[in-house]
Order: C-alpha cells, then sequence, then structure tokens
C-alpha cells in the first residue's frame, strides 16, 4: 500500500477525499524516529518540516500544498520529483495584489492614521502626498484625495498562473497592462525578461510575480529604480529576494517610488529593520495567499496529483523531475 506522510497541522478531515489505496502517516513536527513513506506532503512553512526530514526514508514524490519550493530541492535532492500546487493560490494572490494596488492609490494608509488622530481636516494631507509621489504640484479643486486605477500602465512581471488571475481581476479597470516573463511568447503578447529595462520607464505600477531563482534574484536593483517614472508604485507578491532590499530603502526615502509587499527579504523581517521605517510602503507578513480556502484548495490539487501517480500518468506539476 502506497505510504503518504503528511504533517499533524493538517487536518485530518481536510484528506477525506484522498484516492484509495494508501495508508496516510501523521508526521509530528517532533518526530524523533525514521519513518518510511514514499510520498511526503510537508507542512507549509518550510522551518516546520527541518526536524522531520532526517527521518524520512523511501522518499519518491512530494507533493508541495505552495507554489513557491525553492527550499524542497536542498531538503530532499537530485532524486525525488517535487510538485507544486500550481493555480491553488491563484485567487487569494492576485486578490492580495488588487488590494494592495488599490490601498495605495487611495491612500488608505494616511486615512487609518487620520481615523486614528480622530482629526477630519487631516484629510487635506491626502493632496501632499499625492503631489509629493506624483511630481504634479498643480492646484487641484477641489482637491485630490484619491488616484484612479483605471487607465493606468501595469507591467505584470510573471506572466504563470497567478499573473494572469492578477490580469483577469485587473481587466474591469481597463488598464494598459504589458506582461512579461522569462522568455517572449506571442498570444497574447509576452515579453522577455531581456526588455525588462526597456518598460520599466513607461510602467505606473510594477506587478512582481514572478519564481525566485539565481535568475530573478535582484531582479529589481539601484538600476532598475531609476529607470521607473516619479511615484511609481512597486508591488512585490512574488518573493523578497527578487528585490535588492537596499536599493529598495533608498528608493522609498528618495521619494521617487511607493511600494506595497507581501514578502520581504529578509524574511521575516527583523524589529528594527530599516523596511519598517520607509515612507511610502505597505507591508503585509507573507499573507497574499492565506484564506480559509487556502488548505481545501491546495489538498485537493495533491489529491488530483496522487492520482495521476497511482495510475502512472504524466504529473501535472513537476518543478523537478527524479535523476
Amino acid at each position: 500500500m502506497l505510504r503518504v506522510g503528511y504533517s499533524e497541522n493538517l487536518s485530518a478531515d481536510l484528506l477525506a477525499d484522498f484516492p484509495t489505496g494508501i495508508e496516510l502517516i501523521r508526521l509530528p513536527r517532533d518526530l524523533d524516529h525514521d519513518v518510511d513513506i514514499e510520498v511526503w506532503i510537508p507542512d507549509p512553512y518550510p522551518t516546520r518540516n527541518t526536524q522531520i526530514v532526517p527521518h524520512l526514508r523511501g522518499v519518491k514524490l512530494v507533493l508541495s500544498l505552495m507554489a513557491g519550493t525553492e527550499w524542497i530541492p536542498a531538503a530532499v535532492g537530485p532524486h525525488v520529483t517535487i510538485c507544486n500546487a500550481r493555480g491553488a493560490h491563484n485567487i487569494p494572490t492576485a486578490e492580495w495584489t488588487l488590494s494592495a494596488i488599490l490601498t495605495m492609490l487611495k491612500h488608505f494608509p494616511l486615512f487609518l492614521d487620520v481615523q486614528r488622530s480622530g482629526e477630519w481636516k487631516r484629510r487635506f494631507e491626502a493632496s501632499a502626498e499625492y503631489a509629493a509621489t506624483s511630481g504634479d504640484a498643480r492646484a487641484h479643486y477641489p482637491p485630490v484625495m484619491l488616484e484612479e486605477l483605471t487607465g493606468k500602465s501595469v507591467l505584470l512581471v510573471g506572466y504563470g498562473s497567478i499573473g494572469k488571475e492578477i490580469e483577469r481581476m485587473l481587466s474591469p479597470f481597463n488598464v494598459e497592462l504589458t506582461r512579461l516573463a522569462r522568455t517572449a511568447r506571442m498570444n497574447p503578447t509576452v515579453h522577455g525578461v531581456e526588455e525588462l529595462d526597456a518598460l520599466l520607464p513607461k510602467a505606473q505600477i510594477v506587478v512582481l510575480i514572478l519564481p525566485a531563482t539565481a535568475e530573478t534574484q535582484w531582479l529589481i536593483d539601484a538600476h532598475q529604480f531609476s529607470l521607473m517614472q516619479q511615484g511609481t508604485l512597486l508591488v512585490n507578491a512574488a518573493r523578497g529576494p527578487i528585490v535588492n532590499t537596499d536599493a529598495l530603502v533608498d528608493a522609498l526615502h528618495s521619494g521617487k517610488i511607493r511600494a506595497a509587499l507581501d514578502v520581504t527579504d529578509p524574511e521575516p523581517l527583523p524589529v528594527g529593520h530599516p523596511l519598517w521605517k520607509c515612507p511610502n510602503l505597505l507591508v503585509s507578513p507573507h499573507v497574499g495567499a492565506s484564506s480559509p480556502q487556502f488548505a481545501p484548495r491546495a489538498l485537493k490539487t495533491a489529491a488530483d496529483e496522487l492520482r495521476r501517480y497511482m495510475a502512472g500518468e504524466p504529473l501535472l506539476n513537476v518543478v523537478q523531475a527524479a535523476v
């Protein structure tokens, strides 16, 4: 019988739809003895697996519940097939991205401060904030309190399943969307990453939703910030190391750009880190994919992949094929 190990933090109820013909092995976080399993469904939090990994024997397939699997190859080695949960995080991550964009354009962080202060007249600070970030110092009347997303130029850096969901959610706003991925392709038009520097000056909003690899580390660095127009909004829903944090801190303090981050480098962001005090910045603690639907959706993806594995069919979400 196929032995499938899963994290004790996952409710057994969520495994009710897994295929028959398997033995489910609950793996406690403090596992202190060797366990033979062929398929491993690790905890979504990488650090909770560190004590478990050395005790696993016979693993041939890892079914991650996350889109990112950066830590798994080093943990299990090259002779194990690794699948991610491609598609399981599309909706919550895309919703976070859209929410973050609107939050910054509508100056909600400032208005939350206004609410906490209890001073209605502070609302006019939004006009000053708009003038500083946009460079538009004209005297608007009535005063500018909010910005519009409709018609903005958006550069979508990364065009996998989550990127496509972000595009779908942006479509009602009639944005001018430009897609960019590792390689160029047509239908729809997707630009190659080598065109990034040429496209950055044209974008008012830059959304990062691509995997962390050696090639994407510091894809956004001081040079890329210098190419952005005044008031560009950088939204990182991908991985922290894609952006050079020191360069980001400098760009934020310069007042040239603003940013919304669900991921940081380092992560977790330490107490006292300069990013916490940066102006024109919204930070959420890597919660973009978090929702009550996360675990059921991700485990359904794993169950479907497991059925294919048991039937000898090609797996759909392979990010590392066993060698």
